[in-house]
């Protein structure tokens, strides 16, 4: 009995007999994935079918790694995405991802093998209703307003003469023109220092921060202008970049931001202490302080002729009135008199004065011809002659008893010489001592065999053995 197991499935349980089937063709062979296998195959299904896509959705959860990559969820009412966008595509976004941020993200759907999740890797992220270049600005604006660098209460005042003006601009441009042709104009003594730097393109930025670091450490630099002619937000976008805001912030001068014309508005015109509609208006704010002051000047002159006329006007009318009273009569002829003494007085003076010098002058005279007849150079030949003559005796004289000495040394030499044991044994004679050399030995007897001795000659000195005597 056949087990019911062993039939196929698709055979029926009765005996009822069925026409006799077609031939099926054999089952094809089976192939098994391995996991890796299978998720490569995926991926590539993945990245070829969805090789450019457009997706639009929310930023959730959005971590920058230290990697650089940025990771993120996009998602919307019913369904979310994980996402990725690499560092070498992430240094070019104008604006910051954040959370709650809708986005139209441009990439690639792959597969991240490690977990098995399909992500899309992001090649640009742009945000959905608002423009790219207004969101990074509205950003960064926020940003630095939060830090305290639009507070008033770090605008500094421009310098009233500034004597060295700093100007932060293109040398191609037409602002650096018209910044010179007003300060040639209205103020000709100024002393201009310019740093060229780029101000449009996308090395621009970095170009101006750099620039204003360079005039900031320039010495004796009053107020610094940062100009640019107008243009498209593009073409100002420089000057948007949080790097040329801090960079305005660190100059340690005040600084003028002339970018653009009266209708643009960039953050370097927040972060800078005073803001000027184009490069030409900047440039009359600078002196336009010299002019209110120069003006004043004028003023306060006109007040102070006009105060001293008035004082004289009134110091006049009263020596008028009181020339007129009676007890004033006869004034102006005592006044003459007055003069007359006075001049009198003077003129005696002078002529004592004049004596004086004259006195002087002729004590002058006595003492230059005094002075003539003393002839220093005559006197200074003869005191040299002498000194050369008492040098010549000296050295005889020296000479003489050093010769002297030497002879008298020589004598005396020869006498010790003469004396001294050192040349009696030169001549081939010794000295026995006993063996500690604490006496000397004059006689045989005081020997005995077996003794030890020392024998000095004239060179060196002799150790020796007594082996016999012999009296003399």
């Amino acid at each position: 009995m056949s087990d019911l197991f062993d039939l196929p499935f698709e055979e029926e349980s009765d005996p009822i007999e069925r026409p006799a089937a077609a031939a099926r063709p054999p089952a094809p062979s089976r192939r098994v994935y391995t996991v890796t296998e299978l998720t490569v195959r995926v991926r590539d299904l993945l990245e070829q079918e969805f090789f450019e896509v457009w997706v639009e959705g929310e930023l959730s959860n959005c971590k920058v790694w230290n990697t650089g990559h940025l990771y993120f969820t996009l998602k919307d009412g019913a369904a979310q995405i994980r996402a990725v966008i690499f560092r070498s595509a992430l240094r070019y976004l104008k604006f910051k991802p954040a959370d709650g941020l809708r986005v139209v993200a441009r990439g690639k759907l792959s597969v991240y093998e490690p977990k098995g999740e399909y992500q899309l890797v992001c090649e640009h992220l742009q945000p959905q209703g608002l423009g790219e270049l207004q969101l990074a600005f509205d950003q960064l604006k926020q940003r630095l307003q939060a830090e305290g660098l639009f507070d008033a209460a770090r605008k500094r005042p421009l310098p009233a003469l500034p004597r060295k003006i700093g100007i932060v601009t293109s040398l191609d441009g037409a602002a650096i023109r018209d910044i010179i042709k007003v300060l040639r104009r209205r103020y000709a003594n100024a002393h201009l220092v310019i740093c060229p730097a780029r101000v449009q393109g996308q090395d621009a930025a970095p170009d101006v921060a750099r620039a204003l670091r360079q005039i900031g450490r320039v010495k004796g630099v009053d107020v610094v202008i940062v100009a640019r002619g107008g243009g498209s937000i593009e073409d100002l976008w420089a000057f948007n970049e949080e790097i040329v805001a801090r960079a305005i912030a660190r100059v340690p001068v005040p600084v003028i931001s002339a970018v653009g014309h009266e209708t643009d508005v960039t953050i370097a015109d927040f972060v800078a202490d005073r803001r000027a509609p184009t490069p030409s208006a900047a440039a009359e704010m600078v002196v336009s302080a010299k002019e209110q002051f120069c003006s004043r000047i004028d003023g306060l002159a006109d007040r102070l002729r006009a105060s001293a006329r008035a004082r004289v006007q009134r110091a006049a009318r009263r020596v008028h009135v009181a020339d007129g009273r009676p007890a004033f009569a006869g004034f102006r002829a005592r006044l003459a008199m007055r003069d007359r003494r006075a001049a009198e007085l003077s003129y005696a003076l002078m002529r004592v004065a004049r004596a004086a010098v004259a006195r002087r002058d002729r004590r002058l005279q006595g003492i230059e011809r005094q002075l003539a007849t003393f002839d220093a150079g005559r006197r200074l030949a003869r005191m040299r002659t002498q000194l050369v003559e008492s040098t010549g005796r000296l050295s005889h004289a020296i000479g003489g008893r050093h010769h002297r000495a030497a002879a008298q040394l020589g004598a005396m030499a020869g006498r010790l010489e003469a004396l001294s044991p050192l040349a009696v044994l030169g001549r081939g004679y010794a000295v026995a001592w006993n063996a500690d050399k604490t006496r000397v030995l004059r006689d045989a007897a005081s020997a005995s065999p077996g003794d030890r001795v020392r024998v000095t000659l004239a060179r060196g000195e002799l150790a020796c053995e007594v082996r016999s005597t012999e009296d003399a």
